[in-house]
């Protein structure tokens, strides 16, 4: 560190205001869009920062979740944790400051909305290293007192630094990853414990005092004794009243906050799923895997901790029963170890039974959502009848299966029960014989004060038991939801990938890709380029390949050989969100979300308005029939889009990809659903719409390329040829030929004959 006087470089450093960012630096950094210009000075302390840890973070990732007119430390604090990174928001004084001597660099959030990072300390000169956001990364850092940094700073600060273990986020979906998002809440676990502890001491006053009153009260006639004992149970009940109602609150926030991380962290690794697992598995399948969660969650928040808190109590009033009677203590003992040992007996036989329930209700479900998804085709040809019949057939499996796990679970509870009578009513009975041979008449409160004791012992211990048979189904239901959530994931995390800014040029070179389970290769030793900003075509009859390219395009494979690159680097080593922000993708089906026209257009991206969805919606002819509907932008759509056509979904969707100025715009037979009034529309604004970007069309029609600087004709996962449309004609039989097919509604009988080139060669 080299220290400069401070009149040289305060001023620039530490005074300079947040909203005066120069945006010039934010425009050049990967993404940085025009809503981030006022709070520059934050964002741009916070990537360096990272850089400086070797990661990237995107600023179009960046959400406030606060009003304030700067992002906040606990936003950005979120934005470097959602990147990958470990970090923390906090409030720290000068002495703290003082310790960040070999710490690394720290983010400091100055009052006026500006930001400083803290380089260095030295605590024998009281003086801290500073150096601005936009000072280059070799220049010297500033040497700042404690008054001169108070006139700025408040305390904010934003710690952050590489994950030094696997994100939790990433960690598989096992029994241990539950058992450590249970141990996050050790605090309030531990107050529970106390209050649990302290109710179960107060558990054994009753029993004494009822022994107090049958042996002395009884005996002796002293109704001060009773008065006294009356006064301390109405304390004793008033106590555990109070304390019993804590405890239940506490329970109830625990359970609502492992109930909230985990459906978070399922949703997150749901949504981190390739989309070939999509592909390969049915809806239903997967939504009954996952509403196995719902078990787990209850078994956590549930009878797991009932059983502990009652375990929790055992320790207390199982010392206090052996005191009270050692014969009657070990009779309720010998019982509730024999109902442990029937349950565990079971529980391989139910494991294997309870597994087939699994595979029948996952097969059923899977039935039930296929159902759902395809309604549109079950109601058009009348399938009513078959999918009813293979209905009764999955519910009648699963009932088998139901009904057999049923029928066996039921023996363990018919064996337990004569066990658990005898523990209470043998205990009593056993007890009573003792007291009538007791010469010193104190047995009789004590008997009292046993049963009282026993009926609070036994109920654990045989829940302890079951909980053993418990953790068997929850154990599966872990086994079934992982079977979801620990699949590979598109990306390890956030944080891995290239960010640069795209240009366009895409390049195939000797690229070979075969689908999980086939042998033929859907592209073999394909190569060709697209140059920047040009328009493409892909043609080629069915199973050729076409849509194959444009999904390596999107990086939803990526165990191809050979080379993809674009703008020369290849496709593996970009950031996947990075890479998708920066393409617009319009498929032959295309889903709408439930909202409004607007809200579909701009698609949830933060700082677009209105005028932007209007853009978009002018460039893909969409205006006319939004400006026609009775709320214009603000039409409702249901799901599934009954009110609208589909010619309009589709021109919403093109809209829907260009409301952020894609640098590739790629079209996936996106024109073949269209009725020929909406085509008109679409290939009257495509000159318009390829503008600046590069264009890629993957279409059957050929009459929709006739425009494309080049086009590409695949047959059976091989290039065939690559030129313009005209060239084609002369020299490629296939395109020829295809043409031809396409074209002959202009034959001699309707009109003039298409002009046919000869075959060339």
């Amino acid at each position: 560190m080299v220290n400069i006087p401070l009149s040289a470089e305060i001023q620039p450093v530490a005074v300079r205001a947040g909203i005066e960012a120069d945006t010039t630096e934010l425009g050049r950094l990967p993404g940085g869009p025009a809503e981030f210009e006022e709070v520059g000075q934050r964002l741009k302390a916070m990537l360096r920062v990272a850089r400086y840890h070797g990661v990237e973070l995107d600023p179009n990732e960046f959400r406030a979740a606060s009003a304030s007119p700067f992002p906040t430390s606990a936003d950005l604090s979120e934005w470097a944790r959602n990147g990958g990174m470990w970090s923390r928001a906090v409030r720290v004084r000068w002495s703290h400051l003082l310790r960040f001597q070999d710490a690394g660099p720290v983010v400091l959030l100055f009052s006026d909305g500006g930001a400083g990072i803290l380089t260095g300390a030295s605590a024998e000169r009281n003086l801290v290293f500073l150096k601005g956001v936009d000072a280059p990364d070799d220049g010297e850092s500033t040497a700042i007192d404690e008054l001169r940094l108070s006139q700025v700073w408040t305390g904010e600060a934003v710690l952050l630094r590489n994950a030094r273990s696997s994100v939790a986020a990433d960690a598989p979906f096992t029994l241990g990853w539950l058992a450590d998002l249970v141990r996050l809440e050790s605090r309030p676990l531990r107050d529970v414990a106390i209050a649990s502890f302290t109710l179960s001491v107060l558990t054994i006053l009753p029993p004494l005092i009822v022994m107090t009153v049958v042996n002395k009260v009884l005996q002796f006639n002293s109704v001060s004794t009773l008065l006294l004992l009356s006064a301390i149970i109405a304390v004793v009940f008033a106590y555990e009243t109070l304390l019993g109602h804590a405890r239940r609150l506490i329970i109830n926030v625990v359970g609502a906050r492992l109930d909230t991380k985990l459906q978070l962290h399922i949703f997150s690794r749901l949504l981190r799923l390739p989309l070939d697992y999509f592909e390969r598995h049915p809806a239903g399948e997967t939504l009954y895997h996952l509403a196995q969660v719902y078990r787990i969650r209850e078994f956590l928040t549930g009878k797991l901790l009932s059983t502990f808190l009652d375990l929790i109590t055992l320790c207390v009033l199982v010392p206090v029963m052996f005191y009270i009677n050692a014969k009657l203590a070990w009779i309720v003992i010998a019982c509730a170890s024999a109902i442990v040992l029937i349950i565990l007996a079971f529980l391989k036989p139910l494991r294997r039974r309870y597994q087939r329930v699994i595979e029948a209700e996952t097969w059923k479900s899977a039935a039930l959502g296929e159902t759902v998804v395809g309604i549109k085709t079950v109601k058009a040809l009348g399938l009513e009848p078959q999918r009813k019949a293979l209905w009764d057939e999955q519910v009648a499996e699963a009932g088998r299966a139901r009904l057999a796990f049923g029928q066996f679970a039921s023996w363990p509870q018919t064996l337990v029960t004569p066990i658990e009578r005898a523990m209470v009513l043998g205990t009593m009975l056993i007890g009573a014989y003792l007291a009538m041979n007791d010469s010193s008449g104190y047995m009789v409160g004590g008997l009292f004060a046993f049963m009282m004791i026993s009926q609070r012992v036994a109920q654990p211990l045989v829940g302890l038991a079951r909980l053993i048979e418990d953790y068997e189904e929850v154990g599966a239901a872990i086994g079934e939801a992982a079977s979801v959530l620990n699949r590979p994931l598109e990306s390890s995390s956030n944080s891995q990938g290239l960010r640069p800014r795209l240009l366009g040029d895409v390049t195939f070179s000797d690229l070979t890709f075969s689908y999980i389970g086939t042998r033929t290769p859907a592209l073999d030793r394909v190569s060709f380029n697209i140059p920047a900003g040009t328009m493409f075509g892909i043609v080629g009859r069915s199973g050729s390949g076409k849509s194959t390219i444009a999904r390596l395009l999107q990086g939803i494979n990526r165990d191809y050989s050979g080379f993809l690159k674009l703008d020369g680097v290849d496709l593996k080593e970009f950031n996947l969100r990075h890479l998708r922000q920066g393409l617009g993708v319009v498929l032959q089906d295309n889903f709408l979300f439930r909202g409004s026209i607007r809200e579909n257009i701009i698609a949830g991206r933060a700082g677009l308005t209105l005028s932007d969805a209007m853009r978009a919606a002018h460039l893909a002819g969409a205006e006319e029939f939004i400006e026609r509907m009775p709320n214009g932008y603000d039409t409702y759509i249901e799901e599934g889009s009954p009110n609208l056509s589909g010619g309009q979904k589709q021109r919403l969707a093109i809209a829907r990809a260009l409301i952020h100025n894609p640098t590739v715009l790629i079209l996936d037979e996106a024109t073949s659903a269209l009725d020929p009034e909406s085509e008109a529309v679409v290939s009257a604004n495509l000159m318009r719409i390829a503008s600046g970007r590069t264009m890629i069309i993957v279409s059957h029609r050929l009459s929709s390329l006739t425009e494309c600087d080049q086009i590409l004709v695949m047959e059976q996962g091989k290039v065939l040829d690559v030129a313009p449309h005209a060239i084609l004609l002369e020299r490629c039989a296939l395109y020829r030929q295809l043409w031809a097919q396409q074209n002959r509604h202009l034959d001699g009988r309707h009109g003039r004959p298409v002009a046919v080139p000869p075959r060339s060669g």
